[in-house]
């Protein structure tokens, strides 16, 4: 049975990766794609995934635009990682279909009514403000989402933003708090996890082999990040983050994850969008899942199969 999703994102070169990989997934049913300011502005992520949801040839699939701002701060961006445009070195082009006139918190609303409660996963890819808002509208939702699958966070690695945040839960940390403060099942990835999975030479060289217009894009965006990673990081290979949204919906048991209880800071300006992670609580009521260890050759063996099964025709 396909499982049921709406991805929320804000391509960026590993939202892209990770919306290929959905878009060619065959037990994968995505009902939407939502963008939302984050990476690169709101217009220009909801650009970005109309071109790769051309890409991936899934024009099937709506788009819609989401929040430009977090819910009570100025927008943050990342285009040093991402490339001006939030596509590395893929130059924008005009698409044959642009998105939809709803809203992507009114496209929320109204998909996830459409569906039986506990049938639709929200993956998260960016700020949670689109979800937020959503849920502020109408709370009713969180009794209806099956669950979320989020990229955000850090405990023991430490942020990629400040000394304890990371940038998709920092961008908007009172949106990600609003949502993890209500009853709906959050898988949280941070980068304790994400930092495992990294595009060695090898790993990309294998997507490249494969002759496709997909594959061929995400060599593209892990080219790119290779080089950003080494040039301002230092580092050989870049972690691959937001993809493994997409992988733990596809395998779970690639992620391994414990019970948790989770909350964001959002007062302190030093600690702005730290995750707290409270493991001590029991395991049947606790109401987040924190992933720990991450399979990084098993995720990109997905990856790259998942977009070779695409490619025959």
């Amino acid at each position: 049975m396909k499982k049921t999703l709406i991805i929320d994102c804000d391509p960026g070169v590993d939202d892209a990766t990770g919306l290929l990989l959905a878009l060619a997934a065959p037990d994968l049913d995505v009902l939407a794609v939502t963008t939302v300011g984050g990476n690169v502005p709101a217009a220009q992520t909801a650009r970005n995934a109309c071109i790769l949801r051309q890409i991936a040839g899934r024009e099937d699939v709506p788009v819609f635009m989401g929040a430009e701002q977090p819910l009570r701060r100025a927008p943050a961006g990342a285009g040093e990682f991402h490339g001006a445009e939030g596509l590395g070195d893929l130059a924008p082009v005009e698409t044959r279909q642009s998105y939809e006139a709803e809203t992507a918190s009114e496209a929320l609303i109204r998909l996830i009514h459409s569906r039986e409660p506990k049938t639709v996963t929200l993956v998260v890819m960016g700020p949670m403000t689109n979800v937020a808002l959503a849920l502020r509208q109408d709370p009713s939702l969180a009794d209806r989402i099956q669950q979320i699958i989020a990229m955000g966070g850090a405990r023991s690695e430490g942020g990629n933003i400040t000394a304890s945040a990371e940038f998709n839960i920092w961008a908007d940390p009172d949106a990600a708090h609003e949502v993890l403060s209500t009853s709906v099942p959050v898988v949280l990835l941070g980068l304790d996890a994400t930092h495992q999975v990294r595009a060695t030479e090898e790993r990309i060289a294998a997507i490249e082999t494969i002759d496709s217009d997909p594959a061929r894009t995400v060599a593209a965006m892990l080219r790119f990040s290779q080089r950003v990673e080494r040039t301002i990081v230092g580092w050989d290979a870049a972690p691959l983050h937001d993809p493994c949204t997409i992988a733990y919906l596809m395998r779970p048991e690639l992620f391994e994850v414990c019970p948790a209880h989770i909350r964001i800071e959002t007062e302190s300006d030093l600690t702005r969008g730290h995750t707290a992670v409270e493991f001590r609580v029991a395991a049947d009521s606790a109401p987040h899942l924190w992933a720990t260890k991450a399979d990084a050759e098993g995720v990109f063996d997905l990856i790259t199969r998942t977009l070779s099964d695409g490619a025959i025709k």
